[in-house]
């Protein structure tokens, strides 16, 4: 299996639960060194797992990364991504630019470089990382929630294209999830405040808090399971009540 964006957070928690679980795990990230650390972490507990860098905006190394795996792939899951705050004044066409670069395109590579050859097995699974900014308005996050709004548009497209195929397609939609990005990002904007802004962000989900990245891989190891066969074209959303309960 391949999962991208795994060098931290969302991504190294699914190729961490996955490994321990008994799978053949390949890391890609553009962070190289972070990268060879989270598969040394993973492998020195006896699992297995390969460190591929990438950029999976770039169609090129994104094709040299799958080659390199050289092994059928029979589950894919997009996490890579990149964040940015901003209403659409604030965000500039540079800005625009390099979120749709990794978070669209990049998932367009992805799932691109691998549809063939699942669809010739009559089998594979795709699981991408979307956001509830994808189907709610949140403020400042313009060209996020477009970005986010795009993976859910593919996620359902390759589920009509490929169900006779064998192949499930689905995506789960967090809301906040507790990253080293949320960290840094306070760290930067709201020094010395940090506790103090942590709470309110936490307190803006109805269940009082942030998601962890371990929570979402274990959604995202029972999505991949045969418990969750039945489970194609889906936006699950593990968002501790945003949806229904605000």
């Amino acid at each position: 299996m391949v999962v991208t964006g795994a060098a931290s957070g969302i991504g190294f928690a699914i190729a961490k639960r996955f490994a321990e679980h008994g799978a053949i795990v390949h890391l890609l990230d553009l962070d190289g060194d972070n990268l060879r650390e989270a598969a040394d972490l993973i492998t020195g507990s006896g699992h297995m797992a390969t460190p591929h860098p990438c950029d999976v905006s770039n169609e090129a190394r994104v094709v040299a990364a799958f080659n390199e795996v050289n092994a059928s792939i029979d589950i894919l899951i997009n996490s890579a991504g990149v964040a940015h705050i901003g209403n659409i004044a604030s965000t500039t066409p540079a800005d625009l630019d390099r979120l749709f670069a990794v978070n669209v395109r990049g998932v367009y590579l992805c799932m691109r470089a691998v549809i063939e050859n699942m669809a010739a097995a009559k089998q594979g699974i795709i699981l991408n990382i979307a956001s509830i900014a994808a189907t709610r308005g949140i403020s400042d996050r313009f060209a996020y929630s477009m970005t986010k709004g795009a993976v859910l548009s593919m996620t359902l497209s390759v589920a009509k294209d490929y169900v006779t195929h064998g192949i499930r397609c689905n995506c789960i939609s967090p809301a906040r999830v507790h990253t080293p990005f949320v960290d840094g990002f306070l760290a930067k904007n709201y020094p010395g405040q940090e506790a103090e802004k942590m709470k309110a962000l936490s307190a803006s989900q109805p269940i009082g808090r942030m998601a962890t990245p371990d929570e979402v891989a274990a959604f995202a190891h029972y999505l991949c399971s045969d418990e969750a066969s039945f489970i194609t074209g889906a936006d699950l959303p593990l968002d501790g009540g945003y949806f229904n309960l605000r």
